[in-house]
């Protein structure tokens, strides 16, 4: 009950608790990356099944247009497209909780200048 006036500020803000922010952006960008690397590796794995096909004849080219062609490649790459829209949506929240304790911080210095 006895704390100095030197801890206490005017500010009225959210107090965040600082370390679980850092563990929860900390854990964002982790899960981010592991969750762009498992998308890499099941396209990766999409990718080189299906040119195995190719490759032993159990899938062929033969009778089919060249818009059909194209869109083989692109169905297997379109697999990489939701890891990288999670990565980085994780990857701006990581950033955003930073930032937001970034402005709290300051928000702090400054009401305890104004003291």
């Amino acid at each position: 009950m006895n704390q100095p006036n030197e801890n206490r500020t005017g500010f009225l803000g959210t107090y965040f608790d600082r370390n679980a922010v850092l563990r929860i952006a900390r854990l964002a960008g982790i899960l981010g990356w592991v969750l762009l690397a498992f998308y890499v590796y099941i396209t990766l794995i999409s990718v080189g099944q299906f040119w195995s096909y190719v490759a032993t004849g159990a899938a062929s080219y033969e009778g089919t247009n060249i818009f059909d062609r194209l869109s083989i490649p692109t169905m297997q790459l379109s697999q990489l497209s939701p890891g990288l829209v999670y990565f980085t949506m994780l990857k701006v929240a990581q950033q955003a909780l930073l930032i937001l304790l970034d402005v709290e911080d300051n928000s702090r210095r400054a009401a305890r200048k104004a003291h």
